[in-house]
């Protein structure tokens, strides 16, 4: 399987729309799936996921390995929100800055 870069997640997120509030939505299922798919992205070794704030890797091999407290933590979907629109943004700031330095 190829190393996750960051176009493995925007191509993640544009499936979803824009997830920059989802916190501030109702605390629902909805997002499950793809919190599940960005903890796999986030396991897998690869330099973009080297350089993402260690919250969102460690939290996501946590989560994987069956961690109780982490799992605790995750199984609220709010917490789940909050990961995915702090990872959304993320991504989208380094996609635009990488779009800057280098323009196509």
């Amino acid at each position: 399987m190829p190393t996750p870069d960051i176009s493995d997640y925007t191509a993640l997120f544009t499936r979803y729309g824009n997830l920059s509030d989802i916190y501030m939505g109702p605390d629902d299922e909805r997002f499950r799936l793809l919190f599940e798919q960005v903890c796999h992205l986030l396991s897998q070794p690869s330099s973009f996921n080297q350089h993402l704030p260690d919250g969102f890797v460690r939290t996501a091999k946590n989560y994987l390995a069956g961690d109780p407290r982490t799992v605790t933590h995750m199984r609220n979907p709010e917490n789940r929100h909050f990961m995915l629109s702090d990872l959304f943004d993320y991504v989208e700031l380094k996609r635009r800055i990488d779009s800057r330095r280098h323009p196509h």
